[in-house]
């Protein structure tokens, strides 16, 4: 059996946060796998910037592909959209029933969790790690959900994808928050401009 920490997100693009938080989760969670669930379309985020969900599998490809216990999914691409969390870890749950899977989410999710559809089933059949974002407070809400398990120690990442892609568009220099392949790829693709 083993125990894998499921990262969903649109990584629109990946950047090395989503990276780095991964391996750290890895290393100190005492999962023995992330997968990283690419987000067709997220039910609570604005569509217009979102690249072709294909391309965003291929980038996470291209910045995992030297770490065999960081694994990419697509399993959301066939399934209907919007993509509702709770589908996709029990469509998950039944595919490997032998595997315990854990919901990754952040403190910025865990503020909004009641939002999110059928969170009740989510909480009853599933772990939950939850890592601090900076400016969305964690501690009013551990009454809330005591069974969720916060990444107190995890660090920040001083940058998100709508950064980056604002940087690109602005013929800035975004190579330093960018596996370099994942730079490459975007450069080549004239992502984001």
């Amino acid at each position: 059996m083993k125990s894998i920490g499921l990262f969903f997100g649109s990584f629109n693009p990946i950047h090395l946060g989503h990276i780095y938080l991964a391996e750290y989760i890895f290393a100190f969670s005492g999962v023995d796998e992330i997968w990283f669930i690419v987000s067709p379309r997220n039910p609570l985020k604005e569509q217009s910037e979102l690249i072709d969900e294909h391309l965003r599998l291929r980038m996470i490809e291209l910045a995992t592909e030297e770490k065999d216990y960081l694994q990419v999914s697509d399993i959301e691409f066939d399934m209907p959209k919007p993509s509702y969390t709770v589908n996709t870890l029990q469509t998950l749950a039944e595919k490997y029933p032998e595997d315990n899977f854990i919901l990754l989410i952040g403190s910025d999710n865990m503020q909004i969790f009641d939002k999110w559809k059928d969170y009740q089933t989510i909480l009853d059949e599933f772990s939950v790690l939850v890592y601090p974002r900076k400016g969305f407070d964690y501690e009013p809400f551990e009454e809330i959900y005591p069974d969720m398990q916060i990444l107190e120690e995890a660090p920040f990442f001083e940058i998100s994808s709508t950064e980056i892609r604002e940087m690109i568009k602005n013929n800035q220099d975004a190579s330093r928050w960018l596996h370099p392949d994942v730079y490459q790829f975007i450069k080549e693709n004239n992502l984001y401009k």
